[in-house]
C-alpha cells in the first residue's frame, strides 16, 4: 500500500506540475493574442515577460527599448518617469505616464503594481503600452466580417477610424466625395449605427486583437 500510496503521490505531483506549465503556457499563448503590448517587470526594470506586441514594440520604438532584459529609454526624462512609476507601484498605486524621444515622438502607457498570491505585496509591475491605433487591423477586419462590410466599405470604415472626413477619404481612396459617403450610409446601415461618430466610438471600444501566429513546424 505505501508504495501504491508512493506512486499516487508522485503522479498527482506531476499532474499538478503540467498543469502549472500548461497554465503558464496558456497565459503567455493568451497574452500574444493581444494587440497591447504588455511587459511584465521587476522593481529594476528588468524584463520578466512581454507579450508579441511588446516585443515588437521595444524593438522598433525610437521612445524606450531592451537591452539584455533590462529596459532602455532614449531621455534620461522618460528613465525618472518610469522610475516614479515603479516607486509607485511598489507601494501598491497605479499611474499612466508619457516617455518621449529626442525627435518629439511620444508613447503613453498605465503602469500596474502586480502583488504577489504568496504575501499580497507587489512584487513586479505591469506595463501596458497604448495602442498604436483606434483600431487595430485584426479588430476592423473581425467586425467588418461580422457586419458583411464589402472590402470597399471596411477601407473606408479604416480611414474613418483615422480621424479623417468623407472629403479626405476620398482623396486618400482617388474616388468622389459622394463614393465615400454612399460607403458610409451603407455601413451606418449594417451596423445600425445613427453616424460616423457613434461608428468610431464602437470601433474603439473593441476588444485589441492581434494578428494570427504563424504555425509552427510539426516535427
Amino acid at each position: 500500500m505505501e508504495i501504491i500510496a508512493s506512486a499516487s503521490a508522485i503522479q498527482q505531483g506531476r499532474s499538478a506540475a503540467d498543469s502549472a506549465a500548461a497554465c503558464d503556457w496558456g497565459w503567455a499563448a493568451l497574452m500574444d493574442e493581444v494587440a497591447h503590448g504588455i511587459v511584465v517587470i521587476d522593481f529594476h526594470g528588468r524584463v520578466v515577460q512581454a507579450n508579441r506586441a511588446a516585443r515588437h514594440q521595444l524593438e522598433l520604438s525610437a521612445v524606450v527599448g531592451c537591452r539584455q532584459g533590462q529596459l532602455e529609454f532614449a531621455l534620461p526624462e522618460s528613465e525618472a518617469e518610469m522610475r516614479r512609476a515603479i516607486a509607485k507601484a511598489m507601494q501598491g498605486k497605479r499611474s499612466l505616464i508619457e516617455l518621449r524621444a529626442p525627435d518629439g515622438l511620444r508613447l503613453s502607457m498605465a503602469v500596474l503594481p502586480l502583488r504577489s498570491p504568496r504575501f499580497g505585496e507587489p512584487t513586479h509591475a505591469a506595463l501596458f503600452f497604448a495602442r498604436t491605433s483606434i483600431s487595430d487591423n485584426v479588430t476592423l477586419c473581425l467586425f467588418a466580417r461580422n457586419h458583411r462590410l464589402t472590402p470597399a466599405e471596411e477601407e473606408v470604415l479604416g480611414i474613418l477610424c483615422q480621424g479623417l472626413s468623407a472629403p479626405q477619404a476620398a482623396r486618400d481612396l482617388k474616388v468622389a466625395v459622394s463614393t465615400v459617403r454612399s460607403h458610409i450610409r451603407s455601413i451606418c446601415a449594417k451596423t445600425r449605427c445613427n453616424s460616423v461618430r457613434e461608428l468610431v466610438t464602437r470601433i474603439a471600444s473593441l476588444p485589441a486583437v492581434g494578428p494570427a501566429l504563424p504555425r509552427l513546424p510539426v516535427h
